[in-house]
């Protein structure tokens, strides 16, 4: 019996076809091997002119050599993609229109400032907003920082904290306001100390296309570095939605954001909230809300947006215990667990859309026939049936004989 296919579309990260995860896929490939799963990698610039073959990327874990051949297509596609500006990411685009009819595990998310909307149209959700608008001009940062004393500015679309900035007034005599953050190139800027008349020119060399601005949280340890947790929800092997794992993350020095690729550290979320929160029980009350916000947050958005089978969520949680949702994203890293030492947790993200996968094709694809016990349960239960339909068809014949034989 042929095994389930499963394609990992992904996207090279430029012209020499050099994958961003290799290493990930590696994994997901070993696991979906051992779960049953034939797996591998492909892209849409990969798809043979005929539109009936893709140019797979095969990985084979015993040699741990990757090699590449024509195949079919997947019975089910896992959609790896980030959105980037390249030619690579309009062949994804025209990919998803063109090929509508195949079987996608997640379908992708919108921008920030879109997901946001959608998000504030669920009253259950929106004390857990930051105040969000998009940047038209600097009177959106005028307007944002008269009702908050920290503010952000980020890029619908970023990922991983490139082009974030962060602007707070150094104290309310001055009228000085402190400006920092990271480049495209995620490195972080030099802090700029600039009065609110001179805000506007200096944020006039950023390119500000496609920002948001957003209400700053404050959470700031005692050390002076910001920290937040980093959710992982992800779609189960009987297809629900469940918490794989949370884990705090603290930022590196001077940096704006907590994001482990810009440098940030991974921290146990109970030992990080515990610096945090001081009272146990609202501790533990607080990870049992945010547990039910993550689940709810996932069954909405793919009401909203069509099937997805992971999400990770950036929270805030403030000084009073309020859960706020920074961020949400469709395709989560997943390594802040392996850095924190939870083996176990890091196996289960890599492998639950795998066991996810395997449903999907079992219960949609592919439904798995009777099994033998079934057949015979079925079999005994007509032939019992007919035998006891022939032997009350006999008596019922015998007993009309007999009310015949007494009325002759």
């Amino acid at each position: 019996m042929p095994k389930p296919v499963l394609g990992i579309m992904a996207l090279y990260l430029n012209n020499k076809k050099q994958l961003e995860e290799r290493a990930i896929y590696e994994r997901m490939i070993t696991e979906g091997k051992r779960l049953g799963l034939d797996m591998y990698v492909f892209t849409p610039a990969d798809v043979h002119k005929d539109r009936k073959l893709l140019l797979a990327q095969m990985y084979d874990p015993h040699s741990g050599k990757w090699a590449l051949k024509w195949r079919e297509f997947p019975d089910m596609i896992f959609d790896r993609c980030r959105v980037q500006r390249s030619e690579r990411y309009r062949q994804l685009q025209e990919f998803r229109v063109q090929y509508t009819d195949l079987v996608y595990l997640n379908r992708p998310l919108s921008n920030k400032w879109a997901i946001h909307q959608q998000l504030a149209r669920k009253s259950a959700f929106r004390s857990h907003l930051p105040e969000t608008e998009p940047f038209v001009g600097f009177h959106s940062v005028r307007r944002m920082l008269k009702k908050n004393s920290l503010v952000y500015l980020k890029p619908i679309n970023g990922t991983g904290g490139r082009g974030i900035l962060r602007i707070e007034p150094v104290n309310k005599q001055s009228g000085l306001y402190l400006v920092e953050g990271r480049n495209r190139k995620r490195h972080i800027i030099p802090q700029q100390r600039v009065r609110l008349d001179r805000l506007e020119p200096r944020l006039s060399s950023w390119n500000m296309d496609n920002y948001i601005v957003q209400e700053g949280i404050p959470v700031q340890l005692p050390n002076g570095r910001v920290h937040d947790y980093r959710m992982l929800v992800q779609k189960n092997g009987q297809g629900t939605w469940e918490l794989t794992g949370c884990a705090g993350r603290i930022g590196a020095h001077r940096s704006v954001t907590s994001n482990l690729h810009g440098g940030g550290k991974a921290v146990p979320m109970k030992q990080l909230l515990t610096q945090w929160i001081r009272d146990e029980n609202q501790r533990e009350k607080i990870i049992k809300q945010g547990e039910k916000l993550g689940l709810d947050i996932a069954a909405y958005l793919e009401k909203s947006y069509g099937a997805l089978c992971e999400l990770a969520l950036d929270l805030a949680i403030n000084k009073d215990g309020r859960i706020y949702v920074l961020e949400v994203n469709p395709k989560p890293a997943r390594e802040v667990f392996a850095r924190i030492g939870e083996k176990e947790t890091y196996r289960r993200s890599i492998a639950k859309p795998m066991e996810y996968a395997l449903w999907v094709y079992h219960t949609q694809i592919n439904p798995k026939p009777l099994t033998d016990h079934n057949t015979e349960s079925k079999t005994e239960s007509k032939t019992e049936s007919k035998t006891e339909s022939k032997t009350e068809s006999k008596t019922e014949s015998k007993t009309e004989n007999k009310a015949k034989e007494g009325s002759a």
